[in-house]
């Protein structure tokens, strides 16, 4: 029988009757195993979940738009300039099961944007409404992003094509621009472009010039610019190269721009218009993160051996100060209107920080900590071919690493920073070890890590992985380990791989069948990342490490998959095949699929019950009993 063969491809057909009673016994076998557990940790978990977190803001003159995650629903809120909060939208008002998953603001804030779907679906509505009235002025349907508002209701806004054409004939994925006005749309930007290329629009800060950013992967992409009200000026800026750049602004006539070739730590550029360069800000030894104006300085975030440092230079790139932070963690959204920058920081035991910078001062605007008795150690392991890998050790200070998650992605240039896990705060406080692990495939060391994990050295990754957990093994410690998405792919193919090595296996909506990928979905996008399955070498190094593929009738370790109905991002079958494939085998394996959740989430009360599963599942294979339970 070939390799190839796939006895399990009904599974990606959702409305199979077949497909949803699998899916409605599984659930029940899962409830049986798991008994009254998961309810007894649910309110523990909740209490942690349900800390109010700001996932998103923006920065305007009525002040700052904020998307809060908090107890039952998802709200957006002006925190007004008086220091005053605003109660704006609850996602409970919207329907049943609704994620709020992305805001957008006028300069002037008159205007809001969010948009919003069911059960955490990628598609969606976006709505736009009055700040002051909160009277309805537009809606669109689809994947919507990078509303950017010109004057008045005339804004720009790009559309993701998931599974249409494009205006222009291309096949899906793709993205095109257009400016709407008046409920008319005019297609400005991405014509011809091919599939799997996408467009980023953003305004400079003095709101006159456009900065565009085309990418085809986690590799390349090229910069536009122009006047910002007429997108036939917009031209080519920088790129073409086998390289990342991305815009950071318009200044004193220069564009101002990140990027990442020669190491690929990332450096700072300056353009003119006649198309002069200038190397700003070199190369550092650790990568940049992110960057932008404020004034007459550039503020620029860091990763330093995967924590966040904020550096500040003048325009000529001379380096003025330092901010670094009291433990390990991460600045997101550094966002800047030109008067001033505001970024969220959190670490594990921060949910949020939300900082302003104003006149070399940092403010704390708004802030959320959890008291502890936690400790977190920095520590390195060796891979197998000798490369140093970092990571974060996150425990009880009286507790030693006898009982261990292990957390992994290595994937799409995506660094792997301190955040705040709720669900893992209850773990900590019954004497479980936390470990984060940096990965190749992520950007943590530059974009030579990056590549040193993606298409033909995706077994870097596994090995870098497979190293970090053999590093709690050899002191003696259980170990599961746990992945989503891409991770999902890391721990898939670790327990194929190395099934010996671990005590469980936690395996979140996740890519499984390397053959299939690109036929499911948007699963084509991550072709520059994977190869290609149609291209017979790529094929080659793709059936290698195959999690699906590579099932074989060995004994493996308690395993968890979990999924959602409406991942529409990455297909259900991914993770319904591959717990077909373990049953065969007769590997003890169990798949919890929620019927109200997607990639981007759910709400959080599904939430809870789904984290309340997984440590369940987890308690059980580690042999955590606690008092508090």
């Amino acid at each position: 029988m070939s390799r190839y063969y796939d006895p399990y491809s009904w599974f990606e057909d959702l409305e199979n009757p077949k497909v949803l009673d699998w899916i409605s016994n599984e659930n029940k076998r899962l409830r049986e195993s798991l008994g009254d557990l998961p309810l007894r940790l649910e309110p523990r978990i909740a209490k942690y979940y349900t800390i109010p977190t700001v996932n998103q803001f923006i920065v305007t003159d009525k002040g700052y738009f904020l998307l809060v995650r908090e107890k039952d629903s998802f709200k957006i809120k002006l925190l007004s300039r008086e220091g005053e909060y605003i109660n704006l939208v609850d996602s409970k008002d919207l329907g049943k099961e609704i994620v709020i998953k992305m805001i957008y603001a006028s300069r002037d804030g008159r205007r809001l944007a969010f948009s919003f779907s069911q059960a955490g679906a990628d598609e969606g509505i976006l709505r736009i409404v009055d700040v002051d009235s909160m009277e309805m002025l537009d809606e669109l349907k689809g994947s919507i992003f990078n509303i950017v508002w010109l004057t008045g209701d005339k804004y720009y806004y790009a559309r993701f094509y998931r599974k249409h054409k494009t205006p222009d004939g291309v096949e899906p994925p793709a993205e095109r621009l257009f400016l709407r006005e008046n409920g008319s749309d005019e297609m400005v930007f991405g014509e011809g472009l091919p599939t799997s290329y996408f467009v980023s629009l953003s305004p400079s800060t003095d709101y006159t010039h456009a900065l565009l950013m085309v990418s085809y992967g986690w590799t390349r992409s090229s910069i536009y610019g122009g006047l910002l009200d007429k997108p036939e000026s917009w031209r080519k800026i920088y790129g073409d190269g086998d390289f990342i750049s991305r815009p950071i602004d318009y200044i004193n006539n220069l564009y101002l721009i990140m990027s990442f070739e020669g190491n690929g730590f990332g450096k700072i550029l300056s353009i003119s218009d006649n198309g002069d360069k200038k190397v700003i800000v070199d190369e550092d030894v650790f990568p940049l993160r992110d960057a932008v104006t404020l004034k007459d300085k550039i503020i620029a975030s860091y990763l330093v051996h995967a924590s966040s440092t904020l550096r500040i230079f003048n325009l000529n790139g001379d380096f003025i100060s330092e901010i670094k932070f009291d433990m390990p963690g991460t600045v997101n959204s550094l966002i800047s209107n030109g008067k001033e920058v505001v970024f969220i920081y959190n670490s594990f035991f921060t949910p949020y920080r939300l900082y302003q910078l104003k006149d070399a001062r940092l403010k704390a605007l708004d802030s959320k900590d959890i008291k502890d008795n936690f400790t977190v150690e920095e520590v390195w392991t060796t891979s197998k071919d000798g490369t140093k890998i970092h990571m974060f050790i996150v425990r009880r200070r009286d507790v030693k690493s006898s009982k261990v998650l292990i957390y992994g992605y290595g994937g799409f240039s995506i660094a792997i920073t301190p955040r705040f896990f709720p669900e893992i705060i209850p773990f900590l406080e019954d004497g479980g070890t936390f470990a984060i692990t940096n990965l190749r495939g992520g950007s943590e060391y530059g974009e030579k890590w990056h590549r040193a994990g993606m298409r033909e050295n995706k077994q870097n990754v596994f090995d870098d992985f497979i190293a970090c957990i053999s590093y709690f093994k050899n002191l003696g410690s259980k170990v599961v380990a746990i992945g989503r998405s891409n991770g999902g792919l890391l721990v898939s193919a670790v327990l194929t791989q190395r099934p010996d090595l671990l005590d469980g296996a936690v395996i979140g909506y996740p890519v499984i069948d390397m053959m299939r990928f690109h036929k499911l979905y948007i699963g084509k996008a991550w072709v520059p990342e994977y190869g290609n399955p149609e291209d017979p070498k790529d094929r080659e190094f793709l059936i290698k490490y195959s999690p699906y593929h590579n099932v074989r009738a060995v004994k493996y370790p308690p395993t968890l998959i979990f999924t959602g109905l409406h991942d529409d991002r990455v297909h259900p079958a991914h993770a319904f095949k591959f717990a077909a494939k373990l049953k065969e085998v007769n590997a003890p394996v169990l798949i919890r699929t929620e019927t109200v959740s997607g990639h981007a989430g759910a709400t959080p009360k599904v939430k809870i019950k789904e984290l309340a599963d997984i440590l369940a599942f987890i308690y059980q294979v580690l042999g955590i009993n606690s008092s508090n339970l």
